[in-house]
Formats: structure tokens, C-alpha cells, sequence
């Protein structure tokens, strides 16, 4: 306890006294139709918002690289102060229906808007978490050129839309070489390895990755090196999960940057998750503020536990 308070007192003084930080976020926005209990809901959202306003309320610089169309209010971006560039397209935003029931969560692709444009850009961090192909093999291998720290949600690597424009998800061959951080659940880590969550953990890591999150619903986990640390977010009612994967991203890549500390970095993702779902709130009204995380994050620190791989 005494440890993680002066945990805290420092990373507040980092704040006072640091410059400001900058995170590089390549995703696209989205237009949402949420289905949640037989109501549906239209909301914007995608991993382009959630990162980007996740990163703002850790006081990051973001330069978010993302597409989107005319139906998409970009005074989002403004009013929360997220540099978007080049981002305006003529074609929609891409847009999903999501039907949500429990912890788990169908996607039908209704639109899908222009790929992302590479830019070179300098940033502390890279964060590249794409929701549907707007992101290229060649694009990622262009971000890692300039990454210092890159963490890489590979959902939209993987995938791919039915004859019904359903999603699922198919096997690829991404080349994790250069890659520090990367989250998966255990259907997307099949899809890049095989084995059993460990063996997969672990291929994961002989791929290039230094640090390898999996997380399975509420058990998250971590191997770095040849140890492996664990949370559970507490089992509770679960309501709009829609976003929680990239706020988790968002705040772990945020977290490492600041702190260069791996531990803290999951006990913050783990809190920003939780306090997340227990808002009960839908898109990205569920964005927790900093303070809520910090709370949550001191509970995790006193319960995680490790294993050797």
C-alpha cells in the first residue's frame, strides 16, 4: 500500500512537471447501430474515438490518423482537442450494426470508408488498432520506422465479412516483428497461433512482441519475459462492452509511456476497463475520468498475481 501511494504521489508530480506526451492513434471512426435488450441506438464510436479521448484524459497529445465521411460530426474531435489532419473523406464512415448480449457481441459490416493514409509523424507512442482493413501490411510496416513504442490491437487484421456482410474472423500471417505491446482474446490469438492460451501466449512473444496481453472476458493477462501476471475485473453486470478493448489499449499504451512500468500500465488498463462497464453507460459516454482509473488501478495492484512461464 505504501509503495503504490508513492506510486501515485510521483506519477502526479510527473504530470506537474513533464511535457506534454504525444500518442499516435491509426484506426478508423465509426457510425454504430448498437442493439442492447431489444433497443437500438445509434452512436459514433469506433477504436479512432475511444483511443484518442482515452489518451486526452491521461493529457496526451493525440494525432489521430483516420478516415471518415460527411455523416460524421469531426467537431468531436475539435472540442476535445485531437488533432485529426487529412482525415474528411467523401465516402462514408464506416459503419457497424452491433448486437449486444452479455459479454458477447455479433458485427455486420453496413459501410466500410477509404483506407487510412500513412503519414510520417513523431510521437512517444504508436497505438494501431483497426476495425476493418483500413490499415495495409505496408502501412504497418511504414509505422513501425517510426515507432518508438508500438502496441497493436490486431482485431481489424483479422477480419473478414460473409455472404450476409456478417463478421468473422480468418487466419493472417501479421508480422509482429517491432511490435512492444498487443492485446488479443483467445479467438483472435488462434487465428495469428495456436495452442493452448499459454502456448499462444508464447508464440505470440517469439514473434517479436515484448509484451503479450491476452484477455478471456473478465481473467486479463500479461507475460513478459518468462512470467506471467493476472487480474480478474470483478464479475459483475455487463452492459455496452462496445469499446472497452480500446480503452483498455489506450490507457495501458498511455500508462508504459509515462511510467515505463509494465505492471502499473495493466493495473491502470484493468481499472479503465472496470470503471468502463460499471459506468452502465452506452459509446463513449463510458470513458472513464482519470481519477476513477487511479482508484480502480489501486484495488488490482494488491491482487495480481504471477506465475512463471
Amino acid at each position: 500500500r505504501l509503495y503504490w501511494e508513492k506510486k501515485c504521489k510521483k506519477l502526479n508530480q510527473l504530470h506537474i512537471e513533464s511535457r506534454e506526451m504525444k500518442l499516435a492513434v491509426f484506426a478508423h471512426c465509426a457510425v454504430d447501430t448498437i442493439t442492447l435488450n431489444g433497443t437500438n441506438y445509434e452512436q459514433i464510436g469506433g477504436s479512432a474515438c475511444y483511443c484518442g479521448i482515452t489518451a486526452r484524459q491521461f493529457k496526451f497529445d493525440v494525432d489521430l490518423y483516420t478516415k471518415f465521411g460527411p455523416n460524421f460530426p469531426k467537431q468531436y474531435f475539435t472540442e476535445n482537442k485531437i488533432n485529426f489532419g487529412n482525415s474528411e473523406s467523401q465516402n462514408d464512415t464506416t459503419k457497424f450494426a452491433i448486437s449486444i448480449t452479455g459479454a458477447d457481441r455479433t458485427l455486420k459490416l453496413e459501410h466500410e470508408c477509404d483506407p487510412i493514409d500513412y503519414t510520417s509523424v513523431s510521437a512517444d507512442g504508436h497505438l494501431v488498432s483497426p476495425i476493418y482493413h483500413e490499415i495495409t501490411n505496408d502501412t504497418l510496416k511504414e509505422i513501425k520506422k517510426d515507432s518508438n513504442f508500438l502496441f497493436v490491437d490486431p482485431q481489424g487484421f483479422l477480419r473478414q465479412k460473409d455472404s450476409q456482410n456478417n463478421i468473422v474472423l480468418e487466419n493472417t500471417d501479421i508480422d509482429l516483428s517491432g511490435v512492444n505491446a498487443i492485446k488479443v482474446n483467445p479467438e483472435e490469438a488462434q487465428h495469428i497461433v495456436n495452442g493452448t492460451h499459454d502456448e499462444m501466449m508464447l508464440a505470440l512473444q517469439k514473434k517479436g512482441v515484448e509484451h503479450v496481453i491476452l484477455t478471456n472476458k473478465t481473467e486479463v493477462s500479461l507475460l513478459v519475459k518468462d512470467k506471467v501476471y493476472s487480474i480478474s475485473l470483478p464479475n459483475k453486470q455487463v452492459h455496452d462492452t462496445t469499446g472497452i478493448g480500446d480503452i483498455f489499449c489506450s490507457t495501458f499504451c498511455c500508462t508504459m509511456l509515462k511510467e515505463k512500468d509494465f505492471l502499473w500500465a495493466l493495473c491502470f488498463a484493468g481499472g479503465a476497463a472496470q470503471a468502463a462497464l460499471e459506468s452502465k453507460n452506452l459509446g463513449l459516454q463510458k470513458i472513464p475520468k482519470k481519477g476513477t482509473v487511479q482508484t480502480n488501478a489501486s484495488y488490482f495492484y494488491n491482487l495480481v498475481k504471477f506465475r512463471d512461464l
